[in-house]
């Protein structure tokens, strides 16, 4: 049994992981999560054991200083709590650490134990992984469930992915097995710039978060990072002839894949979207209340698109 000291009762709570690693291309997904823990003040109440997951040879603690006296750092997992206030306030659980090396199994059951003690209603685990998309286009997010009734009311896809997976499929599916409402998010990176830092990736995966959890995340200096990072990609492809024509080659099949969305039904969702991230009515509908979490600018919403 998991004693929890010090955390109080929450109030509707859901889990948001990553995991650093194989499931973070361009370190997108764990970026998200410690942008969320920085935003929102989040404090750490417990951390895996690092003994029990990790290979140190393969993750290898640091050592810093501090006020003069050498530390040592652990590679693990930790666990955070905030609190996002509004007329609707809710908790977030937030999970941040790295893929461990061994006994998975055991990881994702430690994990699924915390959640049941805090009473999480859904767990949300977000992924990046690298694919055929431009840099140039707003960066895909897809989101899966292995739970029919869940994909149906959050309009998400039901998983079909057969393959290797990371620690991210595998909470997923300990969550299905559990009971526990898991979805995946995950953003796609440009394979051809997969280095660290993606803020735009980081931004687009905490917008569709925004919209699945209903709460307004403060996104602080992640827009402007997020266009200048594009500035700066586009500088670089314009100097390769190879990789500019590469990235033309990309965006027209985007386009042409995308055509068949430009439909009614998708213009009016994503219509809603932006009305909802300014907290304005839809025509005709009732005036909207001010969105949980505050403190993100109107002009710094769609610097995705």
């Amino acid at each position: 049994m998991i004693e929890l000291e010090g955390v109080p009762e929450l109030i509707d709570p859901v889990m948001v992981a990553a995991f650093e690693g194989w499931n973070d291309a361009g370190d997108a997904a764990s970026t998200a999560v410690a942008h969320l823990e920085r935003e929102w003040k989040g404090e750490v109440f417990a951390a895996l054991d690092a003994e029990d997951y990790y290979d140190f040879q393969v993750n290898r603690p640091t050592v810093f200083m501090d006020g003069g006296v050498r530390k040592i750092t652990w590679p693990t997992t930790r666990l955070s709590v905030v609190r996002v206030g509004g007329d609707k306030p809710r908790d977030l659980v937030l999970v941040r650490g790295i893929e461990p090396s061994m006994r998975w199994r055991s990881f994702c059951n430690e994990l699924l134990g915390f959640a049941h003690e805090l009473g999480v209603e859904l767990v949300v685990i977000l992924g990046a992984l690298l694919g055929d998309t431009p840099h140039t286009r707003p960066v895909p997010i897809s989101g899966t469930t292995s739970d029919p009734d869940l994909a149906r009311r959050m309009d998400l896809e039901e998983t079909k992915y057969e393959g290797p997976t990371g620690i991210v499929g595998v909470l997923q599916e300990a969550c299905t097995h559990a009971g526990v409402p898991a979805v995946s998010l995950w953003a796609a990176v440009p394979h051809y710039v997969s280095q660290p830092p993606n803020p735009k990736a980081t931004l687009a995966l905490l917008n569709r978060l925004e919209d699945l959890i209903d709460v307004r995340i403060p996104l602080g200096e992640l827009p402007e990072d997020a266009r200048a990072w594009q500035v700066g990609v586009d500088q670089l492809a314009a100097e390769d002839s190879e990789v500019a024509e590469y990235v033309q080659t990309l965006e027209e099949a985007r386009d042409t894949a995308e055509l068949p969305e430009a439909s009614g039904e998708a213009i009016a969702r994503e219509f809603e979207r932006y009305l909802r991230r300014r907290d304005v009515s839809p025509p005709g509908g009732k005036p909207r209340p001010p969105a949980s979490g505050g403190g993100a600018k109107d002009d710094e919403d769609d610097a995705e698109d």
